[in-house]
């Protein structure tokens, strides 16, 4: 009896806390109550206010064709229960006519706290953890916020701090209207009509749904009005029978005011309306040119440090060669620098391309997402495998003679722009450095301006072949051709025999061993008709039909699919685990946290996982502090892993993370060495 007596006095001296506050780095987040004593069987509200800092923004419940969600997960004492959230009316964002649903400052999510049947001066511990996505028009992070309150069951007054807050709070909230609504959908289109008696003087409206598939969201709204009755038209969603449909109608009236209307719609018909109205979303907030003018650079400079990354190496013999064999003319060595420019660029140009309509097709894609096909590592292991027996010698590539010697006379040009578009398909399963932060502007700017950063990510890869090909200095210090030519050819076979073996361990470890059996027996046919070919043309006999047999084994191979398999992650940290977004926030409370992305074809990647994350003393530090490492494995498709690397403005691997206790993550190098390795677990 003595010891509750004590408890409950303790209770009474300790003040009762109405508000807790976390500053991220991109957003302050706040948990704040009405009353710091609710009455006990009432409710009380809650409020989760976010405020991003200038150009950032957080995410309506249905965020649109991007974003997430806010998440709340919330602990409480027995007895007690939290509603869901209620948003306030949200803001359209626009950003290469993906469509967002926003806010743009700051946000207050109302939740009613149901309070239990307690005593007066009873603690009422409220806790909550919250987990959202913040972004500017570049780059998106998520983080979370871990918010406590102490309440104390009392008589129910409200604070007077908080009130004022609260009454702007629920301002913002959509208001609950009787409003008939009526929505029809036909041959692709989603009709709403609205009868908004006693709204007043409207200038724009706009229809936010609160169910994903009932519109396409990129899609612009026209409004047109008749007396009263609004009604709004765009392209209809994936969802064919949405049944009634709910959402938030904002209307901005003539004064500069807005408020929203929180509706219900039903299906029906929907008759034509009068005069157009202007519509409140699908204004466009773009990055400046300034930003593009910096990842094009970045791409520059990124592309020019790939030439020397191991996974372009096996190509640089191609290049060497292509350039001694250019000859000393001024016009030809530039011709030749042209071609492989244009080879290069337009390939990367290409790929860019390919990946923008993806994703504007819905697909979660990004740099080297073929490579995620194991029937591109196929062909890859083909293409490299006849490479690597032409320059052992084994068969020779010789233009056919139409005209003359006409086509023959251009084979230089020919045989540069080719190497070009070679050196470029074989440089996808490397990001360098700078090409990360490049590659993932590209994917969130305007279609012409992405592209043009994919042109620099070309350009910087040909910048030194176009160096030597117009600055005659550089170009005589070449060597002259020679015997040696050669003896290099054939050494510059070996870097290429290593690559298709490289090659058939990914297709092993996305397509499993019969996979890579099938690649081995295609490879060893194409190798056994190329050297028919090789033994025709030393001859002097056509070798049209040994090229022919050994294509049609090639394509008989194809035609049998093998059964794909999930990769699995290899390296030599302790403590690994599979990489997902609820492992990695239950790790972070507990402590520091080591994530990094991978790809079995992705050259980069292997070296730091044979190098500084294998080192003896690297693996025996991270398992003495305890650092637990999570690995997302991205050699097969993965949309999760894609929308992870996109929220770091990434768009392709690798990215190393390090997660201090507490702390947001530390974007680390692309390329690791033992030494930073080893002062992350000092400072664990």
């Amino acid at each position: 009896m003595f010891r509750a007596v004590l408890l409950l006095l303790a209770a009474l001296a300790s003040p009762a806390l109405a508000a807790s506050a976390v500053q991220n780095p991109n957003t302050r987040v706040e948990l704040i109550a009405e009353s710091a004593a609710p009455a006990p069987g009432k409710t009380v509200a809650l409020a989760i206010v976010t405020t991003p800092r200038k150009g950032w923004h957080t995410y309506w419940k249905n965020p649109g064709s991007a974003g997430m969600e806010t998440q709340s997960a919330w602990t409480l004492p027995g007895g007690a229960a939290a509603s869901a959230i209620r948003y306030p009316v949200p803001s359209t964002f626009t950003v290469s006519g993906i469509m967002n649903y926003v806010f743009e400052g700051e946000a207050a999510l109302l939740v009613d706290l149901a309070v239990p049947q307690l005593a007066s001066g009873t603690p009422l511990p409220v806790q909550v953890r919250v987990d959202y996505l913040v972004c500017d028009d570049q780059l998106c992070v998520p983080e979370s916020a871990d918010l406590a309150l102490d309440l104390k069951v009392g008589d129910g007054a409200a604070d007077a701090a908080s009130a004022p807050r609260f009454e702007k709070a629920r301002a913002a909230l959509p208001r609950p209207v009787d409003w008939p609504a009526r929505y029809a959908r036909a041959d692709g289109t989603f009709r709403l009509s609205v009868d908004t008696t006693g709204a007043g003087d409207i200038s724009r409206a706009y229809f936010f749904p609160e169910a994903d598939g009932v519109l396409d969201y990129d899609a612009p709204q026209t409004v047109n009005r008749d007396g009263d009755t609004l009604v709004i038209e765009t392209t209809a969603g994936a969802n064919a029978d949405p049944g009634a449909v709910t959402g938030v109608l904002r209307l901005d009236r003539t004064d500069g005011s807005h408020f929203g209307a929180s509706l219900t719609a039903n299906a029906g018909e929907v008759a034509a309306a009068g005069a157009p109205l202007a519509s409140a979303g699908h204004e466009q907030h773009q990055p400046g040119l300034p930003s593009a003018l910096t990842a094009f650079a970045l791409a520059i400079l990124g592309g020019f440090i790939l030439n020397v990354m191991p996974c372009v190496f096996p190509i640089l013999g191609l290049k060497a060669l292509s350039l001694a064999n250019g000859g000393h003319s001024e016009s030809a060595a530039r011709r030749e620098a042209l071609a492989y420019t244009a080879g290069v660029v337009g390939t990367c140009v290409a790929l860019g391309a390919a990946i923008l309509a993806l994703r504007a097709a819905g697909a979660q894609v990004g740099w080297a997402f073929q490579l995620q096909d194991p029937r591109v590592i196929f062909l890859l292991l083909l293409l490299v495998t006849a490479i690597a027996l032409n320059l052992a010698g084994l068969f020779e590539i010789r233009a056919p003679q139409i005209g003359g010697d006409a086509l023959a006379s251009r084979g230089g040009t020919q045989g540069a722009f080719w190497t070009g578009a070679l050196a470029a398909v074989v440089a996808t399963p490397c990001t360098g450095p700078f090409m990360g932060l490049a590659l993932g502007a590209a994917i969130l700017l305007p279609t012409a301006l992405g592209l043009l950063v994919f042109a620099g990510l070309g350009l910087g890869l040909a910048l030194p072949f176009i160096l030597i090909g117009f600055i005659p200095a550089l170009r005589n210090r070449l060597p002259k051709p020679g015997p040696w030519m050669v003896t290099f050819r054939r050494i510059m076979a070996l870097p290429m025999f290593a690559t298709a073996v490289a090659l058939a361990w990914v297709l092993g470890r996305q397509a499993g061993v019969s996979g890579m059996s099938f690649g081995i027996a295609a490879a060893v046919f194409l190798a056994a008709g190329l050297w028919w070919v090789g033994i025709r043309q030393h001859g002097g006999r056509p070798a049209a039909v040994p090229l022919a047999a050994a294509a049609l084994s090639v394509a008989a191979i194809l035609l049998i699919t093998p059964r794909a398999e999930a990769p699995v992650a290899n390296a030599a940290l302790p403590n690994l685990e599979p990489f997902t977004e609820a492992r990695l926030a239950a790790l972070r409370s507990e402590g520091p946290v080591f994530v990094y992305f991978t790809a079995d074809w992705c050259i980069t990647c292997k070296v730091n996982e044979n190098g500084a994350l294998s080192a003896p003393a690297v693996t025996a530090a991270f398992r003495e502090a305890g650092i637990p490492t999570l690995v997302g494995d991205w050699t097969n498709a993965d949309p999760a892993i894609t929308r992870f690397l996109e929220s770091h403005g990434r768009a392709g691997v690798p990215l190393y993370l390090f997660y201090p206790r507490g702390k947001d993550a530390e974007v680390l190098p692309q390329l690791l060495s033992e030494a930073l390795m080893l002062e992350l677990a000092r400072r664990a």
